[in-house]
Parts: structure tokens; C-alpha cells; sequence
């Protein structure tokens, strides 16, 4: 039951629920979010705790209203000025939920006698992808000859090994309540990269916050956060770079990695970009970050996304049209791998370029040297 789970709800109120839960050993807790379709409506929050593992359990939950200017909890009487005279907002909510495989059933009524169900769809960021690699790309001549003639610093771009979906680290790890991990997780590991640091990260400056997770996203800590390039050089870097030349040479033909390209220019110019990552309706916001502690971040014309979406894939489906596309995938054939890496090298995009420091080097002349 843990993970993240978003679908309608219908009845007194219609919208879109999410339901954030994390496995707790003996339990399941986290965050509902119910953002109703009418404007003049307050979305409603409650934080959610089961009794115990079972798939079936009814709960009493406290409902709090969610400023719309801030995206946080608060309660009533704060907020009943921002809203028509008429409208009243519920305390508390009888709610029952179950799962019966890929669905969790949730219905609720509330002690102003509204009542609302939805059933909400396992998350499919687990799933093969439903982007076509683009057609006319089917080797690395090719690629080289699209990326050349993009508009520059339009488009931003991902490169993987693995064949999968966009999705975070954090969400990879079955997580889901972000609330949660900045509260206990990030306070945690900001109290342990202080002591190897050279500037003491405020979070609570945005700018200094965003550094800091960029800097644990470089180096393997699981973030809400999604590394990109401005480069499509670089971003076909990383999606060779797990790969030995050995296994490349033997590669079948339909083995591939994947270069993800996405027009980051557009998406900026039709959505609100969000810093937020809790108490937010879903987003996923593309932003740049000040360099503090991290000699990787220039080299790598590196760019984030941040989202709070475990499905991203269909989260930027669901914002297309056949007019309209953000994100298109590219699929290389990985026995090409060593003709890339020898004219990325060339290029001056290495290991040692990219990575300062003393693991970077020694990566680079592995690569060199060794050629396995």
C-alpha cells in the first residue's frame, strides 16, 4: 500500500486525490490531498496512519483547508475570509479504504455530510514506457546530426543505461511522503554533510536549499530531484557511461541506451515552477542552482527537475497533445558505445571533466587504459 496513488474522486465534491504513504515496518502513514475542481473551493489535507498492515481499515481523520496562497495546511478560521460567506469546511472525516490489487478504494463523509469515493490506480513508474524512440534516430551519426541543429539551450537532456522511466531516486525507493524526508531524512543528512562542507547550508534560504540537495543528488543521495544537461553530449555521456566496451562489443543489435530530450523552454513558458515539494498540488518544475560545494555542477551544464510526482512519465503525458510535445526519447544502439566515448573524449567530455577531483581521473584513465 505504500507509494504514491492519484486518481478522481466524485460525489458531493469532485477533484483529484493523492495519497502519499510510506511502509513504517508495522504500519502505513502519510499525507492525503484532496484539490478540488472548483476554484472557490478550499482543497482539503489529512495526515493518514493505519492501525496496522491489513488491506482493509476505516479511519477518523482531522481535515484541514490548504491556504491557496501558500500551498500549506491551516486551519479554518485563517482562511474562511479568502473564500465565498457560503462555503463551509469540514472538520473531521469518516474514511474507509481498502486495496484489491492495483486499486485502492477510498470513501469518505464528512460532519458537514458531504461524502465523496474515488478509486485510485497503482502508480505505473514501474512500467515500460509508452514514449516511441524517435524514428528517424537510430545511431549515434544521426543523434549528432538532430542535437546540432536544435535551438541552443531550449531543450535539456537525461541519459540512461537502463531503458526506464523518468523517475527520482527518492521515488525509486518505494518512498512517497516528502513531508516526511525533509522532516527526519534531510534534517539528518544536513547535520552530516555540515561537518564535511565548507559553508554551512541554510535551508531555509530557497537558494541555499536547492544547493544542498543538488550537491546530495550528485552524490548519490535519493532526492525528489532528477539530474539534466543542457548538453545532448553530455546527457549521451551518462547514458554510455555504466557500460564496458567488452559488453558493448557484444551487444545485440536491439540493445540500446536512452537519451531523454525534453523542451524545458516551452514547459517553463506554459506551467507554474514550483520550489515547493509538500503541501503542493503535483508539479514538475525545472531549476537551475547556484554552484556551493559542487565542482560538478559547471562542467555538467547541469539543470534539475524537482517534482513531487512518482509517475512523471504520465504526469507530462497527460499535458500533450498532438500539437503540443515536451518529452521525446531517443534510444542508442549500445555496440556503438566505444565509437561514442572515443569522440566524446575528443570533445573534451571525460570522466575527468566532468567529475573534478580524484575519482574523476582515476575514471578517466580507467576508461583509457583499460577499455573493459
Amino acid at each position: 500500500m505504500n507509494g504514491q496513488w492519484i486518481g478522481r474522486y466524485s460525489g458531493t465534491n469532485s477533484g483529484v486525490l493523492v495519497i502519499d504513504m510510506d511502509d513504517m515496518d508495522t504500519h502505513y502513514e502519510g499525507r492525503v490531498f484532496a484539490y478540488d475542481d472548483t476554484p472557490s473551493l478550499p482543497d482539503a489535507f489529512a495526515f493518514i496512519k493505519t492501525p496496522d498492515k491489513t488491506e482493509t481499515f476505516q479511519l477518523s481523520l482531522d481535515l484541514l483547508p490548504v491556504d491557496p496562497r501558500t500551498g500549506d495546511p491551516s486551519s479554518w478560521e485563517q482562511l474562511k475570509a479568502l473564500f465565498p460567506s457560503d462555503v463551509t469546511f469540514p472538520r473531521r472525516g469518516e474514511v474507509s479504504i481498502s486495496r484489491n490489487n492495483d486499486t485502492l478504494n477510498v470513501s469518505w463523509k464528512t460532519d458537514i455530510g458531504t461524502a465523496s469515493s474515488a478509486e485510485l490506480p497503482k502508480s505505473r513508474a514501474g512500467e515500460p514506457t509508452q514514449y516511441k524512440p524517435l524514428p528517424e534516430i537510430t545511431d549515434w551519426a544521426r543523434f549528432k546530426t538532430y542535437v546540432t541543429d536544435l535551438e541552443p539551450r531550449r531543450y535539456i537532456f537525461r541519459g540512461q543505461k537502463e531503458l526506464l522511466r523518468l523517475r527520482t531516486g527518492f521515488h525509486r525507493t518505494g518512498r512517497a511522503d516528502l513531508t516526511r524526508f525533509l522532516g527526519n531524512d534531510i534534517q539528518t543528512l544536513h547535520r552530516h554533510l555540515s561537518q564535511r562542507t565548507t559553508h554551512i547550508f541554510n535551508l531555509n534560504i530557497p537558494e541555499q536549499n536547492g544547493a544542498f540537495f543538488n550537491l546530495a543528488q550528485h552524490h548519490g543521495y535519493p532526492t525528489p530531484l532528477l539530474d539534466w544537461t543542457y548538453s545532448p553530449f553530455v546527457g549521451a555521456f551518462f547514458a554510455y557511461r555504466r557500460v564496458k566496451n567488452s559488453d558493448a562489443m557484444r551487444a545485440r543489435d536491439d540493445e540500446k541506451v536512452r537519451i531523454f530530450i525534453f523542451d524545458q523552454k516551452l514547459w517553463r513558458a506554459t506551467f507554474v515552477q514550483f520550489v515547493k515539494l509538500t503541501a503542493c498540488r503535483l508539479h514538475f518544475s525545472i531549476m537551475e542552482f547556484i554552484a556551493i560545494d559542487n565542482e560538478r555542477l559547471m562542467p555538467q551544464q547541469s539543470i534539475s527537475s524537482v517534482t513531487n510526482v512518482d509517475d512523471i512519465e504520465t504526469y507530462i503525458r497527460s499535458t500533450e497533445s498532438a500539437e503540443r510535445r515536451y518529452l521525446q526519447i531517443v534510444d542508442l544502439p549500445l555496440k556503438e558505445r566505444p565509437l561514442v566515448m572515443r569522440e566524446l573524449s575528443m570533445m573534451g567530455i571525460t570522466a575527468g571533466s566532468l567529475f573534478p577531483g580524484f575519482d574523476g581521473a582515476c575514471e578517466e584513465l580507467r576508461e583509457r587504459h583499460f577499455q573493459s
